[in-house]
């Protein structure tokens, strides 16, 4: 698709089992070293959903386009950061992704609003993230939705030949 597509209307909703297939080809296709600290994923490709990482964990953003009709555009994923009680008022942003083609449409953003709304459904008051220090878009979106840097990790991960910051960022989800 070209990068001038145009967006018609975007809508996020659930992930169900049947997008697996397109989460994972959108999960390749966006890797970067901006973000992973993983190395880039090689055939044979695991799942995209497994028993960490189910459909329920994510919400999906789907755009209708001139060209194509309605697609998978991006997704969040959005989990308590333990399974301990004193932690469940909390939800934590554990990756998003935006497809190349739907970029600068507020896509991010919109699916970063739709997780708050979740967490928020969901009983939460706070929400978490992490972010690799390096990575100025997503700091720049995440701060310009109310996140905070709370703390950061010095060099906590090696990445490319240098180390990189893990900063932590969270807001309030009260009204």
């Amino acid at each position: 698709m070209s990068a001038t597509t145009t967006l018609h209307s975007v809508s996020v909703r659930p992930a169900l089992p049947a997008d697996e297939e397109a989460l994972g080809e959108l999960d390749r296709s966006t890797w970067s070293t901006l973000h992973a600290v993983v190395p880039r994923p090689r055939p044979p490709y695991d799942p995209f959903f497994d028993e960490r990482h189910r459909p329920e964990d994510f919400l999906v953003a789907e755009a209708a386009t001139d060209a194509d009709g309605k697609r998978v555009a991006g997704y969040i994923r959005l989990v308590p950061p333990t399974p301990l009680a004193c932690n469940a008022h909390v939800r934590q942003i554990q990756g998003l992704a935006v497809a190349a083609w739907a970029r600068g449409a507020g896509l991010g953003r919109t699916l970063l609003r739709a997780a708050c709304a979740e967490a928020r459904r969901q009983g939460a008051n706070r929400i978490t993230l992490r972010v690799l220090g390096h990575n100025t878009p997503a700091r720049a979106l995440y701060a310009s939705e109310g996140f905070a840097v709370e703390g950061m990790l010095s060099g906590e991960f090696f990445l490319h030949g240098r180390y990189v910051d893990d900063v932590l960022m969270g807001r309030s989800l009260a009204p």
